[in-house]
């Protein structure tokens, strides 16, 4: 990945992708170059998705949000008089749009815990929604178990892995047709841009995608492109410090008893803990000093919430915990010295 432009560069190019910012192109006569229009292709766009393609180890479509990727995911794959399984301890916002949106497309969808995924008759889905760990439950299932039941009947198997990224799950590798992410969380890593994508080793669902962009005018603006570029070159090294420090914590506060119960599915920089109810939990939150009170997850400074204010499907004293990259010791004392005090 991180050769995957500067490999192919020619002396005296710039080794970060250059902002380019153009609606048009030069095009005379017959448009034979891959450059016509802003809406259908863009360089800095492409740098990007090159970047997290060699991640993926298949082909990217980059869209300007995680939720713009889900929707891309859920239009090419959902027709009318469809039904959808989605995780009912998934992230919201796409059960919003299957009952919000799609619903007036007749295309009908059903919600489960991720934990009933394995148990599941799939047989009158046309798409299997996944997301494992869940995102905030951060319960699991496995990918592979449920994209061999998901091919026996012929349905579309996508994984939403924006909590874990390419670099600590691989759902194509598991058997999954589709990978959704919101780069805007781990892989952007720096918590100042939108972004997102779709991956897929299906040419045709490639096509589809890339279509549903072009049409759609779904393209990511070239700047947030230049700074998810940029954070994906020190994704490993940030992720290492994340999920060091992750686990690390647990094992400090894991039988603390200010917490109820603590959730951490293993890997990962993501940790559930549940309080004993919403006052306590956010008093949690808003004292300690290495915590940033925020919605979101995967930036490079610690961040917490209280999930249930979102109406998530989580007790009113659960807080999605995000470990940054502070350093190890001074964060987990800072924890540390905030439960005492609750």
């Amino acid at each position: 990945m991180l050769h995957a432009r500067s490999g192919a560069l020619d002396n005296g190019e710039p080794i970060s992708p250059p902002i380019v910012t153009t609606a048009k192109y030069a095009l005379a006569g017959t448009p034979d170059t891959p450059y016509t229009y802003g809406r259908d292709i863009n360089p800095t766009v492409e740098a990007t998705e090159a970047a997290i393609a060699a991640l993926e180890e298949a082909p990217v479509v980059a869209f300007p949000s995680g939720m713009a990727a889900i929707t891309a995911a859920l239009m090419i794959t959902a027709k009318a008089g469809d039904h959808v399984l989605v995780p009912s301890d998934g992230y919201y916002v796409t059960r919003v749009m299957l009952e919000e949106i799609l619903s007036g497309h007749d295309i009908q969808f059903d919600a489960i815990p991720t934990r009933d995924f394995a148990a599941a008759d799939l047989s009158k889905y046309a798409v299997i929604w996944v997301e494992t760990p869940s995102n905030p439950g951060l319960d699991l299932c496995s990918i592979r178990s449920v994209s061999e039941a998901a091919k026996a009947v012929d349905a579309t198997v996508v994984v939403d892995n924006t909590t874990l990224t390419p670099l600590l799950q691989r759902p194509l590798d598991l058997g999954a047709d589709l990978v959704v992410s919101s780069d805007t969380k781990a892989m952007a890593g720096h918590s100042d841009c939108l972004y997102g994508h779709v991956a897929t080793r299906d040419e045709a669902l490639f096509q589809k995608v890339w279509k549903w962009r072009k049409v759609s005018g779904s393209i990511p603006d070239p700047f947030p492109s230049f700074l998810v570029h940029r954070g994906l070159m020190t994704l490993e090294l940030r992720l290492e410090r994340m999920c060091t420090t992750a686990r690390a914590l647990v094992d400090r506060i894991g039988d603390h008893p200010a917490i109820e119960t603590i959730k951490y599915p293993g890997m990962g920089f993501v940790i559930g803990l549940t309080f004993s109810g919403e006052a306590r939990a956010e008093r949690f939150i808003n004292s300690c000093p290495a915590i940033f009170a925020s919605t979101s997850f995967g930036g490079v400074h610690t961040s917490a919430e209280r999930r249930a204010r979102w109406a998530d499907n989580v007790a009113e004293g659960f807080v999605r915990l995000s470990v940054g990259c502070e350093p190890t010791e001074a964060l987990i004392s800072a924890i540390e010295a905030t439960l005492a005090e609750l």
